[in-house]
């Protein structure tokens, strides 16, 4: 008896939990989690210590990690390139895809959620199939569009471009959280007066914060520092954005990776602040609906 209660506690004296690790296990498991941390944060410091070199210090074959730290590749990228220009560009791109998107988003996701209406399977599949086509694909038709209308090189023909792909997985991922909304509360709204774009716009629309800040993060990603569209829709020099204008620092034969590294972290700095401010909404917006029945 006192052999196998020995065998159970391991000779500690006291008996293991169910869902109590092990020693080998424990040190196995912050092991490949502070590996996986490393991993995610190494391309990151090295962008940043890159950025904070002497100018041209990065063609230095010495292995240094902080030596000589200075704002030169700064300096240079706001004063000496038109990275001014491409930071507002891409700012206006953003935010007007944002606002808008999260509007055409949450007010076709409360329609397909609440309303039967002819058509209603028309849409739904339309939603899908969009999601379904990758960018390469689109550029050529879009292009067309774009040329036909007159929006090349118009920040409004990128923004109708970026939208094409936010809304429609941005307008699926509001129905789940619509759905998962009792509709008493609209008929509440509606009883006490209001009409059905009131009842949604002062009752539904508040209790959906969390998935509204999802779609506006996803919507305002989608258009920050886009490449493919932004290249083949904006050709001349005053209204590229910044995923085109990087490319400007990284030629046939030549990179200035301090330029390069420099503008990358300007980039980041507001996609960073737009996830800080949204990111206490992000799990739930995206898990919501997922485990309605």
């Amino acid at each position: 008896m006192s052999t196998a209660t020995t065998a159970t506690t391991g000779g500690t004296g006291r008996a293991r939990g169910r869902g109590e690790r092990s020693v080998g296990k424990s040190i196995l498991l912050h092991a490949t989690l502070l590996a996986a941390v490393v991993t995610s944060l190494f391309p990151i410091v090295w962008l940043v210590l890159t950025s904070l070199k002497p100018r041209d210090g990065w063609l230095s074959s010495e292995l240094e990690i902080f030596n000589q730290p200075s704002l030169d590749n700064y300096v240079r990228v706001l004063t000496e390139t038109r990275f001014p220009t491409w930071l507002l560009n891409s700012v206006i791109v953003a935010g007007l895809t944002t606002v808008i998107g999260v509007f055409l988003a949450s007010t076709t996701g409360y329609a397909i959620s609440r309303f039967r209406f002819p058509g209603y399977r028309g849409v739904m599949w339309m939603l899908l199939v969009t999601q379904m086509f990758p960018v390469a694909i689109l550029i050529v038709p879009l292009y067309n569009l774009m040329a036909g209308l007159g929006l090349l090189n118009q920040i409004p023909g990128l923004v109708i471009a970026y939208m094409t792909v936010a809304v429609p997985f941005c307008a699926w991922m509001m129905k789940s959280y619509f759905d998962s909304i009792p509709r008493e509360i609209d008929q509440a709204g509606l009883v006490d007066g209001l009409t059905p774009f009131g009842a949604f716009w002062r009752v539904v629309l508040p209790l959906a914060r969390p998935s509204l800040a999802v779609t506006a993060f996803y919507s305002f990603m989608t258009a920050w520092g886009e490449v493919a569209y932004a290249t083949v829709f904006m050709s001349q020099e005053e209204k590229r954005t910044l995923g085109i204008g990087l490319q400007q620092f990284v030629g046939q034969h030549w990179s200035d990776w301090g330029l390069l590294t420099a503008a990358a972290v300007l980039i980041a700095v507001p996609a960073a602040v737009v996830f800080l401010l949204v990111q206490r909404h992000l799990v739930a917006g995206l898990t919501a609906g997922a485990t309605k029945s």
